[in-house]
């Protein structure tokens, strides 16, 4: 076992938020996302590491390596790493202390309790004690962030949490296919009906993608990427003097962030599992 080494599937800004905390309370983190992430607030997503190279958050530096030995070099130099490893190919090279799924899928991507002696995963589509060790709550509201050791997370309601009065109308999914391109960037103010984006269909017929209200554009897809119809795309924020919030973790993502840390000493005083060195 690695005893420094905690794996997150994941680099959202959800999982962003969760990789933060443990890189700041002394782990080493490894970040594994697709080949074309989708956040929308990529501002405060490591996973815009993949297309870039390398992506800072609040003063933490994240870098996409080509391989486990690279990463846990830059591990070594005191970044977190980030590898292309849907799969979670890495675990056939090294066994971490912890591993976290925060992928937000709503399902189950393949996390197991064999991947690590303390699994934990976030949001609805797992069972605590049998997918993984630690289910967290993910719902805004009462229970965000509680641990389950048993039973599973509020299932998906498929409706965006309650801010500043607004609920689906703050996140706008894609109405066609295509490729879309945007005319806004994120930390702008936008007006109700404002054209944010255009998605360019296989015939060429750009559609545009408007503002639902008046607000801060928090959100918004990468730009030329390829979306379906009902794809997330953007977030809108009825907050505009809130403009450092598209900068920085969320709210959100810190408290899941320290219920994840919880939830990993947690397990490791239940299980004895020693984190010094040998």
């Amino acid at each position: 076992m690695d005893k420094k080494t905690v794996i997150v599937r994941g680099g959202g800004d959800l999982a962003t938020g969760v990789i933060y905390v443990l890189f700041k309370a002394g782990f080493k983190v490894i970040s594994l996302e697709t080949e074309m992430p989708s956040a929308i607030r990529r501002t405060v997503s490591f996973c815009e590491a993949v297309y870039e190279g390398s992506s800072e958050i609040e003063g933490i530096k994240c870098v996409l390596c080509s391989d486990v030995n690279e990463a846990l070099s830059e591990n070594e130099k005191g970044n977190v790493a980030m590898l292309n490893d849907k799969a979670c190919d890495i675990l056939e090279h090294i066994r971490p202390y912890a591993l976290v799924d925060a992928i937000l899928a709503k399902k189950n991507l393949g996390t197991n309790r064999d991947m690590a002696d303390i699994v934990i995963a976030l949001g609805p589509g797992f069972e605590a004690g049998r997918d993984a060790d630690i289910v967290i709550e993910t719902m805004r509201g009462h229970n965000l962030g509680r641990m389950y050791e048993t039973g599973s997370a509020i299932p998906n309601t498929g409706v965006p949490g309650l801010i500043a009065g607004h609920s689906s109308d703050r996140v706008i999914h894609a109405e066609h296919k295509g490729i879309l391109y945007n005319r806004a960037a994120i930390g702008d103010v936008v007006k109700e009906g404002d054209t944010i984006a255009v998605i360019r269909d296989e015939s060429g017929m750009e559609h545009p993608v408007r503002a639902t209200f008046t607000g801060l554009l928090r959100g918004l897809i990468r730009d030329g990427y390829p979306v379906t119809a009902g794809f997330k795309i953007a977030d809108i924020d009825a907050r505009t003097e809130e403009h450092d919030n598209c900068f920085t973790i969320s709210d959100k993502a810190r408290s899941l962030g320290g219920s994840v840390l919880c939830a990993i000493m947690y397990l490791a005083n239940k299980k004895k599992i020693n984190r010094e060195e040998e």
